[in-house]
């Protein structure tokens, strides 16, 4: 038997979601002015045939018109007993026995949790999380103290409920359910759990503070949730089960994901509406999946933005129905779209196998198409021609994109490609640019033939080129010039060059950059920030350092300096630093954007991989010197946003199995990663391993 245990949440966290749940006090206000009107009615009821003098144990006596506000406060009282009773012969108690001790961060322990009755057979419903530890026995006492072996019979793997079934021998009681038309937020919410061994349920009340949660799949209360009564249902001021409870994450869809949530104020239930339209699914014994569409959004703010296709993954039932980066979706099903967030809204609430019509805007053309939702997508594999283009600037050459360095044994090299060659058309498309060039390559996948159109010597070629899965090499020796010789531009008056200072006026950190002295409008600057370790730095040391590499490479060094503990040490809120930092440069500098470089040392290793997950659409590669260990997850590789990895690590050293943990990771998810073997100790590299890292700096716009 087993209850839930959770390692602590982040202080600072908590104390935020505690300010939420204050804040959600003012709807409460107005709630309770419903329920008590509720509550004369329910009361009256629930004591009918009530002398005058009965009364239960503990309760105020009668109350006299001479305490109206003792009325009122017995009435809601009277309300929510009323309420309660009403649930209680469909929810029970859930015991299990054995299992692991933890799963993931999470501890699990003895103790029992809730589960709630969905159908006279014997059908019980509770939250998935109570079965992530993968218990030996899972018991099931009844309100009556009937204690019953049960079966797992499915998991609903994108609400995080789990179905029960025992024998039995009469019917069970089974609520009624609210309907999702008549949940309001404000309304009053009671968390009824079935965990302590009484005989009356333990609950908790609150109100439902907003619905459509978690992507359109849950409630959200502020009645306190706890692994006691995960599982149990919600209900409302009638004794209607509007959800069951359940810990749940708009961030994440893991088995564990949502316990951080654990006494926060704030609580998710799925609606049991949704459960009970998938229950004859369940009864089946077929797990449901959560419904993958395959794209991504251009813009990944989905609340403010328009649904515009970023990006769409080979073999994926979006691009098999057709679509494409680009499109716009103007329509989901029976919805009207507007923003990306409803689209995402709309495919989360569904499952794999559920087919669903979409209706899309290409320039002026219409498309309407069916698409069926997977549970799974093969991770993306980007695709690899085998060349680096010339960095020029507009103006600079004509239309399509010249060839500056051939891979060897690559496709392009096959092929027979030069440097020099100028790409004019890929699998029948014009090359306009190189963007569109990235993206036209971008959307086929290794393995495929297509033919390439290209000029040489005044004379047009055509080619097959049979695409390969990106190696993970860096280029050996000198590269040829990035760039063409041009005019150069002048630089703008006040434009600082050199070892300058930035600042963030909302932020208190010490930031020191090295802009090249030689610094070129006309041409397109990598940016690299230097992201420190736990021992202390002297930025000016570094940028000393740096100052020849950047001046050689077109190169801005940016050197922050972390504010919080001692020594210094990164945190999450930290990125928005870096990305500020980063729009600052835009504005003044021509900055490359294949070419945005986070490098973290030691203990700032761990920060860097979490700067480049959580700001995708802006960090390019991530080096890791010598990391700590990292636990962080590998989020699915975007075709839209390319991702390099460079690790260097000692051979022997006791954090080293966990760095390579993450490396292992990071494959598995198809990113592209150079691992550089230190020996059996930890140093700084060489110079010839600088080079080698510099070079492959150099090579991140490869195509």
């Amino acid at each position: 038997m087993r209850s839930n245990l959770f390692c602590q949440t982040d202080i600072f966290q908590s104390n935020f979601l505690r300010l939420l749940r204050t804040m959600l006090d003012l709807e409460l206000l107005g709630a309770r002015l419903f329920g008590i009107a509720v509550g004369l009615w329910l009361a009256a009821g629930a004591c009918a045939g009530e002398s005058p003098a009965a009364k239960p144990d503990g309760a105020k006596s009668q109350p006299s018109a001479s305490a109206p506000s003792e009325d009122l406060e017995f009435l809601e009282q009277k309300a929510f007993q009323a309420a309660v009773q009403r649930v209680a012969p469909s929810v029970v108690m859930i015991e299990t026995i054995g299992g692991l001790e933890k799963v993931g961060q999470v501890l699990f322990g003895t103790g029992p949790t809730t589960g709630l009755v969905v159908d006279p057979q014997g059908y019980i419903v509770s939250s998935a999380f109570n079965f992530v530890n993968k218990p030996s026995s899972i018991l099931v006492r009844l309100p009556d103290g009937t204690r019953k072996a049960a079966k797992l019979v499915a998991n609903d793997t994108n609400r995080m409920i789990s179905l029960l079934k025992i024998e039995v021998d009469k019917p069970l009681p089974v609520p009624e359910a609210v309907p999702r038309s008549q949940m309001r937020v404000g309304q009053w919410a009671i968390a009824v759990g079935r965990a302590f061994g009484e005989q009356h349920p333990n609950i908790t009340v609150g109100i439902v503070s907003a619905v459509n949660r978690i992507w359109g799949k849950a409630i959200q209360t502020d009645a306190a949730v706890s692994p006691n009564n995960y599982g149990g249902p919600l209900v409302d001021i009638h004794g209607r089960v509007l959800g069951i409870l359940a810990p749940l994450s708009p961030q994440g869809g893991s088995e564990i994901a949502g316990v951080e949530w654990y006494d926060s104020g704030i609580g998710f239930a799925i609606p049991l509406e949704d459960i009970l339209q998938a229950l004859p699914r369940l009864k089946e014994g077929k797990d449901l999946k959560p419904g993958l569409l395959g794209i991504q959004f251009k813009n990944p703010a989905l609340h403010i933005s328009e649904p515009e296709i970023g990006s769409c993954r080979p073999n994926s039932p979006a691009a098999k129905a057709g679509l494409k980066a680009g499109d716009k979706i103007i329509q989901v099903g029976d919805r009207p779209i507007t923003r990306a967030a409803e689209v995402k809204e709309e495919i989360s609430r569904r499952y794999a196998g559920d087919k669903l019509r979409l209706v899309a805007l290409r320039g002026k053309d219409r498309i309407e198409c069916e698409v069926e939702l997977v549970a799974e997508i093969a991770p993306y594999v980007r695709p690899f021609l085998g060349i680096l283009p010339i960095r020029s600037q507009p103006g600079q050459q004509p239309t399509g994109v010249l060839v500056r360095y051939v891979y060897p044994d690559s496709p392009a090299a096959k092929a027979g490609l030069q440097p020099g060659d100028l790409l004019l058309r890929f699998a029948g498309q014009e090359v306009k640019d190189l963007a569109s060039f990235r993206q036209l390559v971008a959307d086929h996948q290794p393995k495929e033939t297509l033919e390439l159109v290209f000029r040489r010597n005044s004379q047009e070629q055509k080619v097959q080129v049979t695409l390969a899965p990106l190696p993970e090499a860096v280029p050996a020796g000198p590269l040829p010039p990035a760039r063409l010789a041009a005019t150069s531009q002048p630089v703008p008056e006040g434009l600082k060059r050199g070892i300058v200072e930035l600042k963030v006026p909302e932020m208190p950190h010490e930031v020191w950059a090295y802009v090249p002295d030689s610094y070129d409008p006309a041409v397109s600057y990598g940016v690299v920030f230097w992201l420190h370790g736990r021992a202390a730095i002297e930025p000016k040391e570094i940028l000393s350092r740096w100052k020849p590499l950047c001046d050689a490479y077109d190169l801005i060094l940016v050197v922050p300096k972390a504010v919080h503990g001692t020594p210094p040490q990164w945190q999450p809120g930290e990125i928005e630093l870096v990305k500020k930092l980063l729009e600052n440069l835009r504005t003044g500098y021509h900055v490359d954007p294949h070419r945005v470089v986070a490098v973290g040392d030691g203990a700032g290793a761990g920060f860097a991989g979490m700067l480049a997950f959580g700001h995708r659409e802006a960090i390019r590669a991530v080096v890791m010197l010598c990391p700590e260990p990292i636990l962080l997850a590998s989020p699915e590789n975007d075709p839209a946003y390319p991702l390099w990895f460079y690790v260097a690590r000692p051979e022997k050293d006791q954090r080293t199995g966990q760095v390579d943990a993450f490396v292992g990771r990071l494959r598995a998810a198809k990113y592209p990663v150079i691992v550089k073997n230190l020996g059996e100790k930890q140093r700084e590299l060489t110079a010839e391993e600088m080079a080698e890292l510099l070079r492959w700096i150099d090579a991140l716009d490869q195509i």
